[in-house]
């Protein structure tokens, strides 16, 4: 059966993390042109940095979620075999899918914690030519915080389904050995 301990921790941690995620993307630096006092020469000004924080935390959040679901099923390959069936083919594929989903959502959040810090900390442009205040291109943080949503959907049903196929193969020949050496010796 599969452990309501893990199924809670690791839904907690994901919606922490898809809410840290909406908030980056609501949150993140915006900037403005602002000439200097001498009017020589302009330079761009960012405002809050929290985006990137609420990023690094979502990814920080999603990983350790990911990390809980994995050591508690083994990560699919490890531990005692599985009984061959339906459970089984559904936990291999949403195993895939949530580890795809998974590394699109890190991709996601950990490009838009770069580049909303990279932004937010290095100020200024001297010369003539014209000035670029880039700044995190809306849906960065929207995309990781879907794909973490997925994630927690596609994790918490493959440890159910490998709970399920793992509770069917009970004993041996799937669960372990049967094999007694001692009358032989």
């Amino acid at each position: 059966m599969a452990s309501i301990v893990v199924l809670v921790s690791v839904l907690l941690i994901d919606l922490i993390a898809f809410g840290l995620a909406v908030a980056a993307e609501q949150r993140r630096s915006k900037a403005t042109v602002t000439p200097d006092s001498a009017k020589e020469y302009d330079y761009c000004i960012y405002d809050s940095d929290v985006s990137t924080g609420y990023g690094v935390g979502a990814l920080l959040l999603l990983a350790a979620a990911q990390v809980v679901v994995m050591l508690a099923s083994k990560c699919f390959c490890c531990g005692r075999g599985l009984k061959p069936g339906g459970s089984r083919a559904c936990a291999l594929l949403l195993f895939l899918f949530a580890w795809l989903t998974f590394l699109i959502a890190e991709a996601c959040l950990l490009a838009g914690s770069i580049r909303n810090a990279y932004h937010t900390r290095y100020r200024g442009v001297f010369g003539g030519e014209p000035l670029s205040c880039e700044t995190v291109r809306k849906g960065v943080f929207a995309a990781g915080a879907a794909f973490t949503f997925f994630t927690a959907i596609l994790s918490e049903f493959y440890y159910l389904s490998y709970s399920k196929s793992r509770d069917a193969a009970g004993g041996a020949p799937y669960g372990g050995s049967n094999i007694g050496m001692a009358p032989y010796s």
